[in-house]
């Protein structure tokens, strides 16, 4: 005997139902565990909130009014050098522009009716050598470097450019920041050297003492005596000469010493200065 058709449908009906009493169940359940992690998390927020007004307030008991942060300045005081009329002039020799030197275009400047002997850039390469490779520039006490060349061009040197040790790949860079007007560092945005306008005086600090070196001046000095009468609060600027004959200018200078009784290098003479201000610092 069959089973009605009736009582079939009646079975499945009354299985929908279950299945629907079982999704209510399980919705209420999530809802009711949602509502209790909403709980939870507010609370959290509330007691953030009472921990950090609990700690504000506690800030503002132990020091009253607006609190302000200085902003961080170095209190040290540090030299800047100034290398003037160095020769750094890009002349066309044939069909490319080097870097004009006595040695290598002699017969071209002749020609051009100039003097090879003015044309002498290793100076201003071993001025720089001796400003950037000194114990006071790695200690963090040197400030800048400038360099005037006799045409009037200015750029700066920054403290931690690594100068190239040979004079032909010197000459390399040189000729590439006079052309592009600045040369980046590797792989990074930064300007390790640049062309920046004149006058140079804008770039000083405002507590700074110019002191002008030339062997013609009658005021001869012991240069350790000399810096260690400086106060601690000053930054020192030296102007010294990168040309092969002349004298630097007292346009902008306060102070125009000697340092020998001979007639130096620049790069002796930046040795001199760098190693009494070392002795001042007591830097090793």
């Amino acid at each position: 005997m069959t089973r009605p058709f009736g009582m079939k449908g009646h079975k499945k009906r009354k299985r929908k139902e279950d299945r629907y009493d079982k999704e209510e169940q399980q919705q209420e359940h999530q809802e009711t565990a949602q509502n209790a992690e909403e709980e939870d998390a507010t609370m959290a927020e509330e007691d953030d909130a009472k921990k950090v007004e609990e700690k504000a307030t506690a800030d503002l008991d132990e020091v009253p009014g607006i609190p302000i942060v200085p902003p961080h300045q170095d209190s040290k005081s540090n030299v800047i050098f100034v290398l003037e009329k160095a020769s750094l002039e890009v002349g066309k020799v044939g069909k490319s522009y080097q870097l004009l030197n006595s040695d290598e275009h002699a017969n071209f400047l002749k020609r051009n009716g100039k003097n090879p002997a003015d044309y002498r850039p290793d100076i201003a390469h071993q001025a720089l050598l001796a400003i950037l490779d000194s114990p006071l520039n790695k200690a963090g006490r040197l400030r800048a470097v400038y360099v005037k060349t006799e045409k009037g061009v200015l750029f700066e040197v920054k403290p931690h450019v690594r100068m190239p040790r040979t004079f032909k790949r010197f000459c390399g860079i040189m000729l590439q920041l006079l052309q592009k007007l600045s040369i980046t560092a590797s792989g990074k945005r930064e300007k390790l050297l640049r062309v920046i306008k004149n006058p140079v005086t804008q770039y000083f600090p405002i507590n700074s003492r110019k002191i002008g070196l030339s062997y013609s001046s009658e005021k001869l000095v012991n240069m350790q005596d000399y810096v260690k009468a400086v106060g601690d609060d000053v930054n020192l600027v030296f102007v010294v000469g990168a040309m092969a004959h002349g004298k630097v200018d007292k346009e902008y200078t306060e102070d125009y010493i000697a340092v020998s009784g001979y007639p130096l290098s620049a790069a002796c003479c930046i040795s001199r200065i760098c190693n009494a201000l070392e002795d001042k610092w007591n830097i090793l």
